[in-house]
């Protein structure tokens, strides 16, 4: 048996409004909004990002989170933040280098160069 990876879900008191934040920085479409309860995203890559509505999202650190690639890091970071992303900061570690950001609604994510998690 395999497991494919089709689609990572995210919490949010207004799924509309954060699948809207994140098709537009991932150039994906919503393509399935379900009366706002559980909204989709298709992604470029064939991956499927869900944004389901929660009255109380989970307080604290998320225990997952999106690692996106990016040609020009700083680049994006800037331009994440002025659509609303908040950085959280640089990170490194061995020379591997990312950015640590949250979007609208408080869930993490990071932003790496292209091809830095690709197995060696």
């Amino acid at each position: 048996m395999v497991l494919v990876p089709q689609m990572i879900t995210v919490d949010s008191n207004d799924p509309r409004r954060l699948a809207r934040w994140w098709a537009e920085r991932t150039d994906g479409e919503v393509v399935a909004e379900n009366d706002g309860w559980f909204v989709v995203v298709a992604l470029p890559s064939g991956l499927r990002l869900g944004v389901q509505h929660v009255d109380d999202p989970t307080p604290g650190k998320n225990r997952i989170h999106l690692d996106l690639a990016a040609a020009d890091v700083d680049a994006e970071v800037e331009a994440l933040v002025a659509a609303g992303a908040t950085s959280l900061g640089p990170r490194e570690i061995s020379g591997f280098r990312w950015v640590t950001l949250t979007d609208p609604d408080g869930n993490e994510f990071c932003v790496a160069p292209e091809g830095s998690h690709d197995p060696a």
